[in-house]
């Protein structure tokens, strides 16, 4: 009679090996499946790239009929350059645009002089809502409309009190449509569109050292804020 051993020995030998599964490489489906995912993500990753390429450039983004550091308006061969550094929320500016504006308006016409206007963003801490730079960067859209000129005169007009909440954007909007502003204002207004121009002019404004608005200069020389020394300026450059 056989052993338990015995017995044990010959089951063993009754068993079958196990079959090992055969490794397999990857199934052409599944490597074409992978280099979809890839090169979507490369797609994906490459929008965004260009998305954000597209917002930085729009950030410095310059008005048409407007410079990096202002909105030229004259004869570009005047003999004398005005620059005017101004804030649509600066209550001075104002009164410097209704005693001094018309005989810059004036001096323009005539040849006299041509006037670089640099409307800066001081103020933001003086409204609720940064108006000074709402407002500047809808001074870009207004130049952008070949508008600027009318278009700061009547923010002058509308200029809101400090402290509070500056004009909001629709009421920019309906300020640009009267100054003669097409219907592309509004979108420009509300996208702040130029905002990063702005920025731009406000910080070239601090380190050129204007520390006020409103700060005038004749062919780069700093002058009072009143009509006679305006034209004694003006009169100067053009002998």
């Amino acid at each position: 009679m056989p052993s338990k051993q015995a017995k044990k020995a010959r089951a063993a030998q009754k068993r079958k090996a196990p079959v090992v599964a055969e490794r397999k490489g990857l199934s052409p489906a599944l490597i074409a499946g992978i280099v979809v995912v890839v090169l979507f993500a490369v797609a994906v990753g490459f929008g965004v790239y260009r998305a954000q390429s597209k917002a930085t450039e729009a950030a410095g983004a310059v008005p048409p009929a407007a410079t990096t550091t202002g909105v030229p308006v004259g004869k570009p061969d005047a003999p004398a350059t005005v620059d005017i550094y101004l804030d649509f929320q600066c209550p001075v500016c104002r009164i410097y645009e209704e005693t001094v504006g018309p005989a810059i308006d004036s001096l323009i016409a005539n040849g006299s002089a041509k006037v670089i206007y640099h409307p800066l963003a001081f103020l933001d801490q003086a409204s609720s809502d940064q108006y000074s730079t709402r407002s500047s960067s809808a001074a870009g859209c207004a130049s952008q409309a070949n508008v600027f000129p009318q278009f700061a005169k009547l923010l002058y007009a509308n200029q809101p009190p400090e402290g509070g909440a500056g004009l909001p954007d629709s009421q920019l909007i309906a300020l640009g449509k009267q100054a003669g502003a097409p219907d592309s204002f509004a979108q420009c207004v509300t996208n702040k569109t130029y905002k990063g121009w702005s920025a731009k002019l406000t910080d070239e404004a601090s380190k050129a050292g204007v520390n006020a608005t409103p700060t005038v200069m004749v062919n780069g020389k700093k002058i009072g804020n009143t009509e006679a020394e305006l034209r004694e300026a003006v009169t100067a450059a053009g002998k």
